[in-house]
């Protein structure tokens, strides 16, 4: 597309995404004219919306802005790969002679000629990112940040702070990370996913290759250890590069040294439970501090402060008695990773989890590994599949997933069954999962939970 600085009316097409919205904060930050489409109202589009972005909700061509119809030469649509392909909007904008561009392509122009970091990864990205940017932010840095998830310290998933560098978090989905010119980019894992994209995982880690090989000879590659890429190597008490010693548990947080290549630094403090946030942490600050980050106390200070990702292990209630905990986990890894952080935290306590499955295809393709991961929880529940994108698939069901879970304390659960079984539980921590509108649902149990208590 053209020089940013020559267009000056942007439509988003999926605007409530979490990628797509925080792009439209920043061009709308930026002096630009911005409206979009999605299919459903949400507290992000409502948000936009109070951040005067214009939003529709109906798939119809009369309802595009006069703003961009009438200026095709000053416009740009701006679309998600996640649309069906007979989006009446996009085809007749397409056929109208309209630039279209993907969300990614544009985060590729934002960030060309800027330096910047990204973060890749299956798993982690988000936390990493988010963690990154508040680190770079807190001491100092004129940053600006693209996440992929709202940040619980600005109620937002875009920093401003300056346009020095760029934080993206670098999706693989659809091979958008290619679309990008990283000077500095981290891969925090390469567990097989988006089968319906990649076919297999060999394909999968082709274009992490691919995606490594885009950093310029002066740039640098964190890798977690033991992932089939060289790079500055990251790890939990093992002998990376960068690496969390002596870790252990005070008070709810985790308390670790950070080993460097030249130092050890002491006593750091960080919030998030999970050995896979203390990772990504430690890969947070390994590029920060690469980067060029101040002092250790400044580091020390910004990382204790930082307060979560909502939906990655957010408490939604936390007490002696019952614990609520909102997370995103939607891939078998990410599940394993809520189970292990849960019972480190919550050792002799019942735990009942609530899962929401995503995608036929996912649930197909790692079935076996769904039922292993969730088999660990004292009680299972599932809720029906979300398709997102997806047309049903013949045999796949929650009810055919539920058989291959080994916990007899399972049941399948209508959306509007959740509250009762919940209700009727001795478990004391409830976890509830899943990438679909099950964050909707968390909400809806912990206003009926606190209003009994």
């Amino acid at each position: 597309m053209k020089d940013l600085n020559h267009i000056q009316n942007f439509y988003f097409i999926g605007i409530g995404g979490i990628g797509m919205s925080a792009i439209a904060r920043y061009l709308k930050a930026n002096g630009k004219y911005v409206a979009g489409y999605d299919r459903t109202s949400s507290e992000l589009t409502r948000k936009l919306e109070e951040e005067g972005i214009e939003v529709c909700y109906e798939d119809q061509l009369e309802l595009v802005p006069k703003a961009i119809t009438e200026e095709p030469e000053n416009s740009v649509i701006v679309y998600t790969p996640a649309i069906p392909k007979d989006h009446k909007q996009f085809n007749k904008l397409k056929d109208q002679g309209f630039e279209l561009i993907k969300r990614a392509q544009l985060l590729g122009v934002i960030s060309q000629n800027k330096f910047t970091l990204a973060v890749a990864g299956t798993h982690g990205k988000t936390t990493t990112t988010a963690i990154l940017g508040h680190l770079l932010k807190e001491t100092g840095a004129e940053v600006t940040a693209f996440l992929g998830g709202i940040s619980e310290d600005i109620q937002s998933n875009l920093i401003l702070k300056g346009n020095k560098v760029i934080v993206v978090e670098a999706d693989e989905f659809d091979r958008s990370f290619l679309n990008l010119s990283p000077n500095f980019a981290a891969v925090t894992s390469m567990d097989a996913d988006h089968l319906d994209i990649y076919g297999d995982k060999s394909e999968l880690e082709k274009s992490f290759r691919e995606f490594a090989a885009k950093i310029p000879k002066d740039g640098k590659l964190f890798v977690k250890n033991g992932l089939p890429l060289e790079g500055i190597k990251i790890g939990v008490e093992d002998d990376s590069d960068y690496s969390a010693l002596d870790v252990r548990i005070e008070n709810g947080h985790y308390v670790f040294d950070l080993k460097t290549p030249t130092k050890n630094i002491k006593e750091l403090k960080f919030n998030l439970p999970g050995k896979h946030n203390l990772l990504n942490a430690v890969t947070a600050l390994a590029m920060a501090i690469e980067y060029g980050s101040p002092t250790d106390d400044d580091l020390a200070r910004a990382l204790f402060s930082f307060k979560g990702v909502k939906r990655r292990f957010s408490y939604k209630i936390k007490r002696d008695d019952l614990v609520l905990i909102d997370d995103y986990a939607h891939h078998p890894t990410e599940i394993s990773a809520v189970h292990q952080a849960v019972r480190e935290m919550y050792p002799n306590k019942k735990v009942i989890a609530v899962f929401q499955p995503h995608l036929f295809s996912r649930t197909r393709d790692f079935a076996e590994d769904f039922a292993s991961s969730l088999s660990g929880f004292d009680e299972v529940l599932i809720m029906d599949i979300y398709p997102a994108r997806e047309l049903p698939i013949k045999g796949i069901s929650s009810a055919w997933l539920l058989e291959k879970i080994s916990n007899s304390n399972k049941e399948l659960v209508s959306k509007d069954e959740i509250l009762g079984k919940l209700k009727s539980t001795d478990s004391e921590v409830i976890v509830m999962m899943g990438a679909g509108d099950i964050g909707e649902e968390v909400e809806k149990v912990k206003k009926a939970l606190l209003n009994e208590a």
